[in-house]
């Protein structure tokens, strides 16, 4: 589970690239019609609608598949990204990724995410300890 959520992290940064983008003044709609498949069998996955709009003040872009994959973004004028992405789970769960992409680099946030294990309480007790009794300065003194 953790390669699917990584591999879909660099897709996501991928598509937030400025290289990634459709040329300029160009608008693409693709609607195709597909039978559904078995999610076990993603491998014969359609796409049911696919948009792409570039313009000069931004982008619009959004895919969606027969196995329950999609993405949706949008961009504007000053590089900054806002999107989201989603699949199921082997395991049957509906995986959603939302993410930001702008000056303070890709953030992305979902329940699917790792999060890291509270601190525990002793530990952050001594913490806020020091943090209320400073250390006093050092005196220097030449030798």
């Amino acid at each position: 589970m953790f390669k699917v959520l990584m591999i879909c992290a660099v897709f996501g940064m991928a598509f937030a690239s400025p290289l990634s983008r459709p040329l300029p003044h160009r608008r693409v709609a693709t609607v195709l019609r597909a039978s559904p498949v078995s999610r076990s069998d993603d491998v014969h996955a359609e796409v049911i609608s696919q948009l792409s709009d570039v313009r000069a003040d931004g982008f619009d872009s959004s895919l969606q598949t027969t196995n329950s994959i999609s993405r949706n973004e949008k961009g504007d004028a000053y590089g900054n990204i806002y999107g989201d992405f989603g699949w199921i789970a082997p395991e049957g769960d509906h995986i959603a990724i939302s993410y930001v992409a702008d000056e303070n680099g890709y953030q992305p946030q979902g329940d699917a995410l790792p999060t890291p294990p509270p601190i525990p309480i002793a530990i952050q007790r001594a913490l806020e300890w020091i943090a209320a009794h400073p250390a006093p300065p050092e005196k220097f003194s030449r030798h």
